[in-house]
Parts: C-alpha cells; structure tokens; sequence
C-alpha cells in the first residue's frame, strides 16, 4: 500500500481527526477484485482481505482494528452504549476507536465537530439516503448539528447513476425540493440521480453548511475505485474516521 491507496478527506477538521478513503490500488488482490479489496463478502480470497487490511492498519498507524460492519442499506448505527456488527453508520466519541464503512458506488459520509469530540461514519445509497441514514446517525452525535463537519466520499456520479420511476416517487414524496436531483434519462421511465445533492439537501435541512467533498465519481473513474454498476464483481473501498 502506498500514497495512491488513500485519499485524505479535504476539510477543516481539528489536527486529531484522521479520515478518508481508500482507492483500490496497493493491495494483494487478484482481478476482479485488483488490488486493494477490503470486502470478505464479495467472495475474493480471505487470505488477501486480510493482508489488505493489515497494509491499511500499518499504513494509516491506526490505534485498532476497525470496526468493521455487516451493511444493509439500512439506517441502524453502532455506537459506543450499542455495538452492533449489523448496521449502515458507526459513531463513537472514544479515542482510538475506528469507524467504517465499505462502498463501491454508495457514498461514505465521514462526520465530525469543529472541537473533534465525536466522529462517525456512514453508509448512504439511494436507500440509506431515503431512510434518512444522515440523519439517525447526526441525531445520536451528542453536539450541536451547526457545529458538524461533514466530508462526502467517492461514491457514483450523477451523470451515470440511473435510477427507475419509482425510486424518484419516494423522494418526491418526502419531499419536492429532491426533484432537483434528478435529471430525465435516455429511456422513458429513467432518471439520473445525483445522489450527492440528496446528501447536501438533507444535511441543508439540519442547518449544516460545512460539507466538503462530493466530487468523485466512482463509476467512471476505474482506475482508482470499484463500482458495482460497472463490474457487478468488484471489491470495496473502505471509508474510514477515528480520533487521536
């Protein structure tokens, strides 16, 4: 593992806030899953996730393993009074403990405050975004949410993230202002979603303006990242925030 594996999150984040996300490059793995798959449930070998992960602990220093979690596109969120393996978002206010989460088109959101007292991480797809993952995982940070700071990782692009009818109905539903989003596709019945600006709109909703990031596409960029629109068999980045 080397500099091209990580992409540090660009932010004002305090001195002692560590967070990014790494790129698929400088890891053991062979094709599909070239190189640096961080994933045991996309059938690679075990043998080289688990070098892949030691690369990413010497390579970061990180002060222990991360919590690593079973994702479910769901909005669940593992925190230090309730430590679940299966959940969409990790939040700690603990030193040391790493928080995770894995995408290959999803977006990571790495969250944090200006005084760096509590981070967390999340997973948000289109289904994460509309349980509103961003925010079950901001309601149980214990700061004020004007004061947060949040970092958007690389995760699908909107010019190539479509989606059907229906999945734009339920955003229309809870609101109309997510009409914006979504741009008419080439077939009828199609849309092109920018998931990003879903991610801005609703952290706007919780009066949170410092948000950083959004401007990597993980689908067209395959040299650095997995996308499983694109290959279906792929690996995972990890995106990933801890505090010292």
């Amino acid at each position: 593992m080397d500099s091209r594996s990580w992409i540090l999150a660009q932010w004002p984040a305090p001195a002692h806030i560590h967070a990014g996300t790494t790129t698929r490059l400088g890891g053991v793995s062979h094709p599909p899953f070239d190189s640096l798959n961080l994933a045991l449930h996309v059938d690679d070998a075990p043998q080289h996730v688990a070098i892949n992960r030691q690369y990413l602990s010497d390579y970061l220093g990180l002060p222990n393993e991360p919590h690593w979690l079973t994702q479910v596109h769901g909005c669940d969120v593992s925190t230090d009074n309730a430590i679940t393996d299966e959940a969409d978002a990790c939040m700690t206010q603990t030193t040391g403990r790493v928080c995770v989460v894995m995408t290959a088109d999803c977006l990571p959101v790495l969250i944090t405050d200006r005084q760096g007292t509590c981070v967390a991480a999340v997973h948000a797809g289109w289904r994460g975004l509309e349980q509103q993952a961003i925010l079950q995982t901001i309601e149980k940070m214990p700061v004020k949410q004007q004061d947060l700071l949040v970092w958007l990782g690389p995760a699908i692009g909107p010019e190539a993230f479509e989606v059907g009818e229906e999945v734009r109905d339920q955003f229309l539903k809870q609101d109309q202002h997510f009409a914006k989003a979504f741009v008419a596709g080439k077939q009828q019945g199609k849309w092109l979603l920018d998931i990003y600006a879903i991610a801005r709109h609703q952290l706007a909703g919780m009066n949170i303006g410092d948000v950083y990031g959004g401007d990597l596409c993980s689908y067209q960029d395959d040299q650095r990242f997995y996308s499983f629109r694109r290959n279906k068999i792929t690996g995972r980045m990890a995106s990933l925030i801890w505090m010292t």
